[in-house]
This record gives structure tokens, C-alpha cells and sequence, in this order.
């Protein structure tokens, strides 16, 4: 392996999270490949920190599908699919239209307001070109609404999904759409929450999600080559 491992991690941001961006750019150049063993004392020896986080980082990475664990052998980069992309936002639109409806319904002028500031401080990161803090703005604002519609349960099943979805390293910001585009699918929701329009604000949130997540399955499928990104979206979709 090379690159990031001729230099020690840097601490901005947790050293778990930086293991795992080192694991998914490894895997995207080619650097670690299906097939091969590797350690958890290796990974800390090239990056030159404590193997705490770095068996961390793998396990939430083994939790996503990236990679996989066998006793006494280490650890091999499994093979990632377009159908883990699909499954993931077809769960998510089992789930969050239907907390955005019911948002409408159930949220506070609290609520109304945390939001309101949410969305300025996703503006300001996409004025900002600043990717990591828009994005952390974006998981927050959803969160908020599964909030508004007294889903926690939801929420956290959200949350889980999308952290998913980053480990597998899929983001359309720069390649498919720019920050604006995506701050413009997320004012819609939040303005037909505050008209209290719960059929607005669901297909709202549908849309957005769909948007979404058939721009990453197309990304997806360029990358590894594999299957029509239409057919794998209605096949994990249909009937959602």
C-alpha cells in the first residue's frame, strides 16, 4: 500500500473515521484488492497510530459489507455490489416519506426553527465548498424530521443506513450533482412542513431520496461494471 502510508494520520478529524476513508481509497485504487489477506497490525503499522481504532474502523466496515473477518487469518475486502445501494434507499424510502408526512402534522415552532437553521448552515458549507460540514448539516436536517414526526426509532434506523452508505464510499457531490442542487431538494420538504402540506412533504422527501439514490446505483455500476442500474432500482423498489 502506498500514499496515505508513508505518512502518519492526522487528528482533524477521529482517527476511526480516517481509517476507514484509508480502507475505501485503498480499495478504490487498487492498493488492497479481493482476494488478499491483511491484518489489523499491518493497517496500524502503515498508518503509524494504536490499533484501537483501526480494529474499530473494521468493524464498522465489516458491519457495512466492505469487508470481512475470518478467525486467526485477518481480514479480506469483500465484494461490494449496485444491489447494497439499492437496498439501502429502498429502506429508507419505506421509511422517511412517511415520517415527512407525518411531520407536517406533529412539529413544534421549535422544531420549525432548528430546522430553519440547519438548512442556513448548509448553505453557508455549500457557499463555503465545504463537502464534510454540508453533509453532516444533510444527516442532521433529516434527522431533525424524523424527529418532527416522533420516529426514533426510524431515526436511528436512518442514520444507520446512511453511515452505511458512506462507508461504501458513495457520494454524487462533484460527479453526478453539485451542493446547490442537493440543498435545493431539501428546502421543498422543509417549506411543506411549515404549511403544514403532508402530502407535499412526503412526495417531497420521496423525490429527494429517489434522486439520490439512483444517481449513487448509477455511480455504482460504473464502477464495478456490474448490471442495469433501472432494473436493480425496480427491483428493490418496486411496491415501496
Amino acid at each position: 500500500m502506498s500514499g496515505m502510508s508513508a505518512k502518519k494520520v492526522a487528528h482533524a478529524r477521529s482517527l476511526t473515521d480516517q481509517v476507514m476513508d484509508y480502507v475505501r481509497e485503498s480499495t478504490l485504487n487498487k492498493t488492497m484488492v479481493t482476494g488478499e489477506w491483511y491484518s489489523v497490525y499491518q493497517i496500524s503499522d502503515q498508518l503509524g497510530i494504536s490499533r484501537s481504532p483501526v480494529r474499530d474502523a473494521l468493524l464498522r466496515l465489516e458491519e457495512a459489507g466492505l469487508v470481512q473477518f475470518t478467525r486467526n487469518r485477518g481480514f479480506q475486502i469483500a465484494e461490494t455490489k449496485p444491489s447494497d445501494v439499492a437496498e439501502i434507499f429502498a429502506l429508507r424510502l419505506g421509511i422517511e416519506p412517511a415520517a415527512a408526512y407525518r411531520a407536517a402534522l406533529l412539529r413544534t415552532e421549535e422544531q420549525l426553527q432548528e430546522a430553519d437553521e440547519t438548512i442556513a448552515l448548509m448553505a453557508q458549507a455549500r457557499s463555503d465548498n465545504d463537502e464534510e460540514s454540508f453533509f453532516t448539516y444533510d444527516r442532521r436536517f433529516h434527522h431533525q424530521i424524523m424527529s418532527m414526526g416522533q420516529s426514533q426509532r426510524g431515526a436511528d434506523l436512518v442514520e444507520k443506513l446512511r453511515a452505511h452508505t458512506r462507508i461504501l464510499g458513495a457520494s454524487t457531490a462533484g460527479n453526478k450533482r453539485t451542493l446547490a442542487d442537493i440543498l435545493e431538494e431539501h428546502e421543498p420538504i422543509l417549506d411543506a412542513i411549515k404549511r403544514q402540506s403532508a402530502e407535499i412533504a412526503r412526495a417531497s422527501m420521496r423525490e429527494h431520496i429517489q434522486v439520490t439514490g439512483k444517481l449513487l446505483l448509477e455511480q455504482a455500476v460504473e464502477q464495478t461494471g456490474e448490471g442495469d442500474p433501472k432494473a436493480i432500482w425496480e427491483q428493490y423498489t418496486d411496491g415501496v
